[in-house]
């Protein structure tokens, strides 16, 4: 479809998506001495207490990366939402010893990004604080004149305008990679554009599918991962239900925790997309949930996303996005980002089909681009 057709700010800002992250990581590369240096002079190394930080779709940033970094060596990192970090700090922030604590967050102006920051300033021994934000007037980045925090502010197009977040979610998720990666900055370059050329895969090739399979019928719908594909499910089943206006209730789990009690969400008002790994010794677990779901379930449709493709003797998929050149997403830690698209354009088609708009969802009001109505107590 051209971008003609569809003139709302999501469907642009879905579609913008791989040169958005091409511009990026030029900035990561212009900003790689400030990087480093905060890193060094702050003795940031593998053994620091990392808290990946944010709210809603910023918190699944962290819960799609913290197994990353952990497989990177960075053993003591995890995410915690800025929810948990306000209501039950003392559980959440280690008090004796120095953390760093990752913001994510897209316009830096909802009361929890900024409150978590300063708790953290009052519960911790010492923290460093890397913002990452799309907002340059946000709250959140005017922290950034502080001696202990060092502000990434990723490219303007990433603020979207929509309600939904897409550009900066992804953006965000590779930036921070690109931090760790950042005395392998040069080597991180063939990795960027091997997840540029999926993403655009699945943007050409997925389109057309998944706006069929959006204008069918349905009000359930489940996404699936594993390891980090777990996360990115879980920020998948959030955009097709906020995009639909709570009209489509979505879930999310992994492959083998689906079968403990989930599983009992489909019936054949059900659509399921597969979000497959293309390690084989995690495959082998996705295939038998995959082929019981058919032996035993009836569904709307089926979507599958695995960049080198999936066939199933004995089922019958209705979607299968895969990548033109698989082997260059081989061992490669951003390639689990671009899988999200599938979940952005599902959502945007599925909006359309309802008669809502993409950019405001929300006929009643009950979600809104910045969260409202929240309100922060002294501890």
């Amino acid at each position: 479809m051209d971008l003609s057709d569809h003139k709302t700010a999501t469907y642009c800002e879905i579609m913008q998506q791989p040169d958005v992250w091409l511009k990026a990581y030029d900035l990561v590369c212009r900003n790689e001495a400030a990087i480093q240096t905060f890193i060094s002079n702050n003795h940031i190394g593998k053994d620091a207490e990392i808290i990946l930080a944010g709210a809603g779709t910023s918190a699944f940033i962290g819960n799609a990366l913290a197994g990353i970094f952990v497989e990177k060596g960075y053993s003591q990192c995890r995410a915690v939402a800025t929810t948990d970090i306000i209501t039950y700090p003392e559980s959440c922030l280690p008090t004796g010893k120095p953390v760093v604590l990752i913001s994510f967050a897209r316009s830096g102006n909802s009361p929890e990004s900024l409150a978590a920051v300063h708790i953290a300033d009052k519960y911790c021994k010492k923290v460093f604080h890397i913002i990452i934000t799309c907002n340059e007037t946000g709250d959140l980045a005017r922290e950034s004149s502080r001696d202990n925090v060092l502000l990434v502010l990723l490219p303007p197009e990433t603020n979207d305008k929509g309600l939904a977040m897409t550009s900066s979610f992804t953006t965000m998720a590779l930036v921070s990679i690109l931090i760790f990666n950042i005395e392998q900055l040069p080597e991180q370059k063939s990795k960027i554009e091997a997840i540029v050329t999926f993403a655009r895969d699945i943007l050409k090739n997925g389109e057309k599918s998944l706006s069929e399979i959006a204008a069918r019928k349905f009000g359930r719908a489940v996404f699936l991962g594993s390891g980090a594909l777990k996360g990115i499910a879980e920020e998948c089943h959030l955009k097709l239900q906020e995009l639909t206006d709570g009209l489509v209730v979505c879930k999310f789990d992994s492959f083998l925790g689906f079968r403990h009690g989930p599983k009992a969400v489909i019936n054949e008002d059900t659509v399921l997309v597969y979000l497959c790994s293309d390690d084989e010794k995690v495959f082998h677990y996705e295939r038998d949930l995959i082929r019981q779901i058919n032996e035993n379930n009836k569904v709307v449709a089926q979507i599958a996303v695995s960049p080198s493709g999936i066939v199933i003797p004995g089922v019958n998929l209705d979607c299968v996005v895969a990548a033109t050149n698989p082997g260059e997403l081989q061992k490669n830690e951003y390639a689990c980002i671009p899988y999200v698209l599938v979940g952005q354009l599902l959502g945007y088609f599925k909006s359309e089909n309802l008669g809502l708009n993409p950019d405001e969802p929300s006929v009643s009001g009950n979600i809104s681009r910045v969260v409202e109505g929240v309100k922060i107590y002294d501890l």
